[in-house]
């Protein structure tokens, strides 16, 4: 028996018939025993005897290949996933070779994953914190991705060309979809979805969807319009804190953004001292060493503070009157207000051609790649707290 989500057959588009390759190599172990999706459904105990997949390829070779002609392959029945099992309060993370691949539906497109990116709702999840409004189990997780469209459903309105990035859910904590981007495939709205850079490579792409998305909304939420000034509040290198640690991603994003996007007349931004010189680099005509100086005493105040490390009490007394306070999380104190973003394709579109003009040159941590086969270790290391900006999986074969 194999696991499905109920779906329609409709009529599908498929972009190629030809087959394409890639270079990529496979050594499996013998398994022991199996958690497999079927084993799931019919309630029989994990075993936690199971050796991964290994996988090697070469990162570029992958990408060349994908960028290249972008051609289909032939989309198989079954697929290579990473699922949940709830053990508890908790899920436990595992490999399954036969996971059914979805049909998508009219208004769907079905992607093959080339990478896929951790935010701090993965690991959230896993912790199960929010299961009360969490899809069903067996889950695929994963959020962020970016890939080459396999198939297209009959209502899909605009996209016709393979190389896409997106993320799968438009509300991280309500009702996440069952399969997510930790597999070979997934199926995705076309609103979830925007043509890739064509100047960055997929693992860039799957770092950005939900992070440029918070920080390009954050700034219109607020009014922003050039002319005007912001500061940006970073913390100290992402320890302690699941929204401290992917916010120095949607910290540089928002700084660039506001500078070569928005046209703001100064940013402003705090960080220790190791990275006062980065946040020059990125635009920042004001970089503030937080350990030594007090950003509320600034002798202007601010059009808009944007706070993810909950000094949201400090923010409020550098902001103009009539000013903004952007609060990601945290207590928050008028006249600041809560930002919760609502993921929308649409808006991912917006900044693709200053990416691609390199106007904003997004900052990725050279640390932070795990391949297909090291999911595990990859959420052990966003639950550690200590890493700095997004974490991608990359190649997915």
């Amino acid at each position: 028996m194999k696991a499905t989500l109920p779906s329609t057959t409709p009529q599908l588009r498929t972009v190629s018939s030809q087959p394409f390759s890639i270079n990529l190599s496979f050594a499996f172990r013998e398994h022991r025993t199996k958690l497999s999706i079927s084993s799931i459904l019919s309630g029989a105990p994990p075993s936690f005897s199971y050796v991964p997949l290994r996988v090697s390829a070469n990162s570029q070779a992958a990408v060349s290949v994908f960028t290249q002609t972008a051609k289909a392959t032939a989309v198989p029945s079954e697929m290579k996933a990473w699922v949940y099992w709830g053990i508890w309060r908790f899920y436990v993370l595992k490999f399954d070779e036969k996971v059914a691949v979805l049909q998508v539906k009219e208004d769907q497109v079905l992607i093959k994953v080339v990478a896929a990116a951790l935010n701090p709702v993965d690991a959230k999840r896993r912790q199960g914190k929010f299961k009360a409004t969490d899809s069903p189990l067996p889950t695929v997780p994963g959020y962020d991705v970016a890939g080459v469209l396999v198939k297209v459903g009959s209502e899909v309105k605009e996209l016709r060309k393979e190389m896409v990035y997106g993320n799968i859910n438009e509300k991280a904590l309500e009702g996440p979809k069952q399969f997510g981007s930790l597999a070979q495939f997934t199926a995705f709205e076309e609103k979830e979805l925007a043509l890739k850079p064509k100047n960055l490579d997929f693992a860039q792409d799957a770092g950005l969807p939900l992070a440029i998305v918070t920080a390009y909304e954050g700034l219109e939420r607020t009014g922003f319009s050039a002319g005007k000034s912001i500061l940006a509040l970073n913390g100290a290198g992402g320890v302690g804190s699941l929204v401290i640690q992917c916010f120095y991603t949607i910290f540089f994003l928002f700084m660039l953004l506001a500078k070569q996007v928005f046209g703001a007349s100064k940013v402003a931004a705090t960080s220790s001292i190791g990275k006062l010189e980065l946040l020059k680099s990125l635009g920042a005509g004001l970089a503030i060493d937080y350990t030594k100086e007090n950003f509320e005493d600034l002798p202007k105040k601010i059009d808009v503070v944007y706070d993810a490390i909950r000094q949201c009490d400090r923010a409020v007394k550098a902001v103009k009157e009539g000013g903004s306070v952007v609060a990601l999380t945290g207590v928050v104190t008028p006249p600041s207000f809560r930002f919760v973003v609502t993921y929308n394709g649409k808006v991912l579109k917006k900044p693709n051609s200053y990416l691609e003009s390199e106007k904003v040159k997004p900052v990725f941590d050279p640390n932070g790649s795990f391949s297909f086969a090291q999911v595990a270790e990859a959420f052990s290391y966003i639950e550690t707290n200590r890493a700095v900006e997004k974490v991608v999986i990359h190649p997915i074969p």
